[in-house]
Formats: structure tokens, C-alpha cells, sequence
């Protein structure tokens, strides 16, 4: 018998850094017993806040409720348990699924070997009561299974948020090394920023910041395009297909309209630009944003402004002098044009910092999908 709501805390997933902001995210969503862990939250919901949480947040990348838990000493422990389940809640044999898995501290060491233990295990039962087995996909699947072994104790989890929550669907172009849209929502976050004062950014590659910036602003939910079509949450044992549309119903009217050019940007790369306004025009109010090709060195300055940015920063050696001198001729943008407003750098090099110029309010370290960086807040007087 399967019940995520008896198997205990749910748990949201996020990138290292976030899970501060996420917990305080996660409680004004209403959810109750948040406690941070690493790399995520874990929390207990209602089925209303949980559909929420998917379709709202901003940090969270999964969100996981817990099927069943066992004690995974063997490759065998792993199979029988799986097996002696009934699947029948969870999938039937018109429905896809496919299985994400993490192993750490356990005698079963490969992740892979995991999950395709627990796929045999999930087919063999089917094969058993109804003769065919459902077909795995792992790219679109109806139903993503989580697997987490950790000191040889297995929680199956279903991902409720079927699927990456950061790929909000607004995003159809893209430039080189793009800020991940759930670490551009906690920069805006972190500024405690939702419309006050204009949003911009000067190097706005696929325009990232300027969309997360139209949708916490507009209060339009993370997830509107991702649930546009179908409920995520629809793979839950006990999904309300009543509840859920009331839940989109009450998000859809908390949207707000906004002034034109509260947010806005430049870039210095054509493509860039091209990239920007392909994607904001999938996003609500995205059509009005003002957008130049410009080089930052030649604007007149950004007064009184959140000013949020993911410079260059180079790999290559040639790069990497490139990168400097951008980091420097950004720092003294900044101070003798920026009067009044805030600026959040993301530094993908932590050597870059020192190239600003600046005395950071506060630098954090952060992660960009897989590259370790450092956020500086900067204020200018």
C-alpha cells in the first residue's frame, strides 16, 4: 500500500546554497515542519499545498513524496521490497515511467545498477499479474520514480513536480553558460526585490533574470507553462483533478499587470538579444520589455535600480584576460554611473571578484547548474 502522506516528509530538492531560501520560500507557501537538509528541504504538506509548491515555487528544482521506505542492505533487499509492492497505483501498462536514483554511504554503490534493479523489479511485477510490462521513457515519462539509498536505507519517492522545475518553458533560445532560471529566481529573491524599484541587466544573454523578474513581480507562478497542458501532480496515488484546477484558479487570479519598462536589459551580442526576446514573449508582459543591443561601457548608468548580471567569465587563458578586463570596466560602470541601486554580480571565477573594484556587501557561494561560483551584492552610493 502506497501513501506519501503517511511515509513522511516530502522533500524538495535545490541547488547548493538554496536551501535557506527555499525553506523560507516553502513556508510562505504554507507548508508546515520545514527543516533544511543539503541539497533541499524536507516539509509536510496537504495535498493543496503540495500542489502549490509544484506549480510555485521558484527554487525548488523536484519535489519528491515518499511511496515507501525499506532497509537496503543488498542488491536482493533492493528487487524483493520493489517487487512487493502493488504497482497498480502508482502505473499501468498504457503509462510510461522512469526512474532517477542517488546511492551514497551503502553496499549497492552504482546508481544505475539501482534503478535498473528497481525497473526489472517494477516489470516483473507487472509481467506477473497482467502478462506486459509498462515501457520506460526517460525523456517525457507519465511518471518519474525517485530512488535515494543512504546508509543502506531505500526511500521510493515519486516526483510529484514530474521532471526539472528549473525548465520553466519560457526558454526556446539560449547563449553560452546561461544563469539556471531557479538561481536567477534566489538572486531576485535575496534582494528581497518584487517590483519596488526597475530591474535590469546589462549582459542579459537569454534573458533569464528579466523573465524570473516579470514573474515574481507579476506574481505569474513558476510553473505556469510547465502545467499549462497537464497537472504534474496528476502521477500522485490520490490526485484531485478538483483541487488542482482550483489550485491554478487562485494562482492565475493573484496575477498582477505591470508598468512598461520596470524590467529591462542589454547585451552586446546580436544573438543575445534575439535570444532575449524570443523567450520573454513566452512569458506574461515579456513583449513590452525594452531591450538594446549595447555595450554597458557606453550606457549613460542605471540609477536608483536592482541591477542583476552574469558576466563572462572565461575559460580558456585568452578568455580569462578578456573576462578581467570586462569585471573591472563593469566595477567602474557600476560606481561612477550607478548611483542609488544595488547590483548582484555572478561571479563564475571567484579570482573575479577583486576585478570589480568593489567591497561586497556579501559574497556567496553558489552553484550554476554544475560551476561553482560566487554572488556579490554590491551597493552604490
Amino acid at each position: 500500500m502506497f501513501d506519501y502522506q503517511q511515509q513522511g516528509n516530502v522533500f524538495a530538492k535545490c541547488a547548493g546554497g538554496l536551501e535557506e531560501p527555499l525553506a523560507r520560500e516553502l513556508h510562505d507557501l504554507g507548508c508546515d515542519r520545514i527543516e533544511p537538509q543539503y541539497l533541499g528541504v524536507s516539509f509536510q504538506v496537504n495535498p493543496r499545498t503540495l500542489y502549490r509548491t509544484v506549480l510555485e515555487s521558484r527554487l525548488a528544482s523536484h519535489v519528491l513524496a515518499p511511496l515507501t521506505n525499506f532497509r537496503c542492505g543488498s542488491e536482493y533487499d533492493l528487487y524483493n521490497e520493489i517487487k512487493n509492492r502493488d504497482w497498480s497505483m502508482i502505473l499501468d501498462c498504457d503509462r510510461t515511467f522512469a526512474i532517477q536514483s542517488h546511492v551514497s554511504d551503502s553496499r549497492i554503490t552504482h546508481e544505475r545498477y539501482a534503478a535498473q534493479k528497481m525497473k526489472d523489479a517494477i516489470a516483473d511485477w507487472f509481467v506477473d499479474k497482467e502478462g506486459i510490462r509498462p515501457s520506460v521513457d526517460r525523456e517525457n515519462p507519465d511518471v518519474w520514480l525517485d530512488l535515494n539509498i543512504r546508509r543502506n536505507h531505500a526511500t521510493v519517492s515519486i516526483d510529484a513536480s514530474r521532471g526539472a522545475m528549473h525548465r520553466r518553458g519560457y526558454r526556446k533560445q539560449s547563449v553560452t553558460a546561461p544563469m539556471q532560471e531557479t538561481l536567477a529566481a534566489a538572486i531576485l529573491t535575496g534582494a528581497r526585490w518584487h517590483g519596488e524599484r526597475p530591474l535590469y541587466d546589462p549582459m542579459c544573454g537569454s534573458g533569464t533574470v528579466l523573465a524570473e523578474g516579470l514573474m515574481m513581480a507579476g506574481n505569474v507562478p513558476a510553473g505556469f507553462r510547465r502545467c499549462k497542458r497537464s497537472a504534474p501532480v496528476s502521477s500522485l496515488p490520490d490526485y484531485d483533478q478538483g483541487l488542482w484546477d482550483k489550485v491554478r484558479a487562485d494562482a492565475e487570479a493573484a496575477r498582477v499587470e505591470l508598468p512598461v519598462g520596470l524590467v529591462a536589459g542589454s547585451d552586446l551580442d546580436r544573438d543575445a538579444i534575439k535570444a532575449s526576446r524570443t523567450n520573454l514573449r513566452r512569458v506574461p508582459g515579456g513583449s513590452d520589455v525594452p531591450l538594446s543591443r549595447a555595450d554597458f561601457r557606453g550606457l549613460d548608468g542605471v540609477e536608483n535600480s536592482l541591477i542583476v548580471t552574469n558576466p563572462p567569465y572565461g575559460v580558456r587563458l585568452e578568455d580569462r584576460r578578456t573576462a578581467h578586463g570586462i569585471f573591472e570596466d563593469l566595477g567602474n560602470w557600476l560606481k561612477r554611473r550607478c548611483n542609488g541601486s544595488t547590483a548582484w554580480v555572478l561571479c563564475g571565477d571567484k579570482e573575479l571578484v577583486g576585478a570589480l573594484g568593489l567591497r561586497p556587501k556579501r559574497k556567496i557561494p553558489i552553484r550554476n547548474g554544475g560551476l561553482e561560483c560566487v554572488l556579490v551584492e554590491l551597493e552604490l552610493y
